[in-house]
């Protein structure tokens, strides 16, 4: 255990997004005198800027995107008749949807501050730096500096969106999608530029409140990095919306003219809007920090080179979260957090196995995932059985009017052992967990295909599907 006899270890945690707070935490659970230091407020970029706002504003999409397949299902509301003339059935108010949004992430950061108030934690406001590997030097937000000595340090500083050159975000027409929060009127013609995961969310959230959306794309097609059957089917959703995608077109450029803005592409082509999301990466919060001069390895892209317990290469040091590139998910970066605390306190730990991580992409239909992919099965990293199963045939998709997505699960060939799977539906992050439980224990095809489901249910799928991948003895 860090520290020295007779007294508490003391922690230092910089950053107190889910990778600081969690491991403040443990680390208070186990004994440790654990100060946080935090420039935003805790939760950090996750509760404010990032995950909980956009995931509020897609709930509003999703509400948006039932209403208008409403008619499917027999419903008719006020506007559903053709009528030119009659009031839309429902309408979005943005200013009082990014108010509400803003205010939850407010609600859950003082949750999180309270929490770790209850805990014992001491919470300083300001920007910390390392000061060599046993002090950090931290810039108060209410002016002055403290020094705090640090047995064990964190570093869980975050991410922030990349930016290009000649696209410089201007938080009024140009935005990063940290700025599309203070957004009071819906976008006319929205131009999004990145197809990945934060792209295509925005982008199907804007098309349900309503936006004109074009999706610029440098690759092939939209979420290049995921899966490619469900990649297909949320490219067929954008298209039969009316959101108009445009491939193998890199961004180079975009200016703000008259009351729009104009995107210009590598082959010249210009694409015109009332705003443009900048949507292309992210960058790790780890310049400036006293990080190198610290002993602690970066890698070319400047994240913080981390082992499957979080230790940095510098002695006393650990990193969790965005800043490390290990995987940028919420979930990831607190376990990173857990993890590091565990071992650096001497509590019993198990190594990261991103092999285990459930993941999901709030498009319409989801897009959920764990374990190995079919990429990986293709190219014989692994080898595996892949079974997919489309929700068409689901009884209770029939009933809501489902007709997009798939179920679809990777079993090791032999043994039936679920390896992993996909599931692209409405609700996919919740219809994941069965399939994730299953990856997690080493459970087999036949295993899961013998639980009782509830019928009519979507969970039946992944039932279904493990039946027949079913290994005959």
């Amino acid at each position: 255990m860090g520290g020295v006899p007779g007294r508490a270890p003391r922690v230092v945690v910089i950053g107190g997004g889910p990778g600081g707070y969690e491991a403040a935490l443990v680390a208070s659970q186990l004994g440790a005198e654990t100060t946080v230091v935090e420039r935003a407020g805790m939760g950090g970029a996750t509760v404010l800027t990032d995950v909980v706002p956009s995931k509020a504003l897609i709930s509003v999409a999703e509400v948006m995107n039932l209403a208008a397949e409403a008619e499917e299902l027999g419903l008719r509301f006020p506007g559903s008749d053709g009528n030119p003339d009659t009031k839309e059935p429902i309408s979005v108010d943005l200013g009082r949807v990014n108010a509400r949004v803003r205010k939850l992430a407010e609600a859950q950061s003082a949750d999180i501050g309270r929490r770790l108030a209850s805990e014992g934690v001491r919470v300083l406001r300001g920007t910390g730096r390392l000061d060599g590997t046993e002090r950090v030097a931290v810039e108060l937000e209410d002016g002055g500096s403290e020094i705090i000595d640090a047995d064990i340090t964190l570093v869980s500083t975050g991410s922030s969106p990349r930016e290009l050159d000649a696209a410089k975000p201007d938080g009024k027409r140009i935005l990063t999608w940290k700025q599309l929060y203070q957004l009071d009127s819906i976008p006319e013609r929205l131009v999004v530029v990145g197809s990945g995961v934060t792209g295509a969310e925005f982008a199907n959230a804007y098309d349900a409140l309503g936006s004109d959306v074009v999706l610029v794309s440098s690759r092939d097609r939209v979420l290049p990095g995921q899966d490619a059957d469900a990649a297909e089917v949320i490219e067929e959703v954008f298209r039969r919306r009316g959101m108009e995608l445009m491939g193998r077109s890199r961004a180079m450029a975009a200016r703000c003219e008259g009351d729009g803005v104009v995107v210009t592409l590598e082959d010249g082509r210009e694409v015109r809007g009332t705003h443009c999301l900048m949507a292309v990466g992210s960058v790790p919060n780890t310049a400036g920090i006293g990080l190198e001069e610290a002993g602690v390895q970066l890698s070319e892209s400047g994240h913080i080179e981390v082992d499957r317990v979080s230790r940095t290469s510098a002695r006393g040091v650990y990193a969790a979260g965005d800043c490390t590139g290990v995987l940028p998910l919420a979930s990831v970066a607190a376990m990173q957090g857990r993890t590091a605390m565990w071992h650096a306190l001497g509590d019993a730990v198990s190594p990261l196995r991103l092999r285990k991580v459930s993941a999901n992409i709030f498009t319409a239909p989801e897009i959920a995932t764990v374990g190995w992919t079919q990429q990986q099965v293709e190219s014989g990293e692994v080898d595996a059985e892949v079974l997919m199963l489309p929700l068409a045939g689901n009884a209770r998709a029939k009933m809501l009017g489902i007709r997009d997505g798939f179920v679809k699960l990777f079993a090791s060939t032999g043994s039936g052992r679920v390896l992993g799977g996909v599931v692209c539906a409405p609700r996919a992050s919740e219809l994941i967990f069965p399939v994730a439980l299953a990856v997690e224990h080493g459970l087999t095809v036949d295993q899961v295909a013998h639980a009782f489901t509830v019928y009519p249910s979507l969970s039946g799928s992944v039932a279904e599907a493990a039946r027949r991948l079913h290994v005959t003895s």
